[in-house]
């Protein structure tokens, strides 16, 4: 797990789970507390995670929170594939491969219109059943990826669009996400790793990535220096 000020891009605080569970983020959050104590975030952006969305609401005051649109999107079109054979489909799945690109109000209402539209003329496709034979379930929805689509889109839309109305937000966490691309490539470059080499590499990469000068060189020797001592 990865804490980063997208302002000054900077990594705040990093910790590693062996799952992103609610134990494991309220861990982290209180750790990270003291180091944002005396400049809380105005804002935050993830991806929708509900153990983030759970501790971002219980340990900070409240703030906008920006839902990723890239893995909003990267999820719009796996449930809405190429090639489906479905008219419909398709057309969702354009609306979908235009979420990142909405900039003013003026647009986001007239694609959520889209989104009604669409909605309205498609509702015998998305209330239609598939009857079990043989089956444990009696019955279920003949498109259930479809279905998955439109409640994303019109799940919690202020928290889709909050960085048109706070502008210091990013649409998408590309942020972090660029840092953890070039953690996978450092270890895919150092392959043969166990986990705990590959979790003990990436601390080490992370805490020399704050070192900017000699005197942050000096500082991180200090802190390290007492606890090899110590040990």
């Amino acid at each position: 797990m990865n804490y980063r000020d997208v302002t000054n891009r900077e990594n705040l605080y990093w910790s590693w789970h062996l799952s992103e569970s609610y134990e494991a983020i309220s861990a982290d959050f209180q750790r990270l507390l003291p180091v944002i104590e005396s400049n809380l975030p105005s804002g935050v952006i993830s991806d929708w995670k509900g153990a983030i969305v759970s501790s971002v609401g219980e340990f900070l005051p409240p703030i906008p929170h920006q839902r990723c649109l890239s893995h909003v999107q990267r999820q719009l079109l796996t449930f809405l594939p190429l090639h489906s054979p479905l008219p419909a489909a398709q057309a969702l799945r354009g609306m979908a491969k235009v979420i990142t690109q909405i900039n003013t109000t003026e647009e986001k209402d007239r694609w959520l219109k889209s989104i009604d539209d669409w909605i309205v003329n498609h509702q015998s496709l998305l209330r239609e059943r598939t009857i079990g034979v043989g089956t444990k379930k009696k019955w279920w929805y003949t498109h259930g990826n479809l279905r998955r689509a439109v409640k994303l889109l019109k799940f919690n839309e202020e928290h889709l669009f909050a960085y048109l109305d706070f502008t210091y937000l990013p649409r998408t966490n590309n942020s972090i996400e660029g840092v953890n691309s070039q953690i996978k490539t450092k270890l895919s470059n150092h392959r043969g790793m166990q986990t705990p080499q590959q979790v003990i590499y990436i601390f080490w990469l992370l805490t020399f990535r704050r070192v900017k000068n000699k005197q942050d060189l000096r500082r991180l020797w200090d802190r390290l220096k007492n606890k090899i001592f110590r040990f």
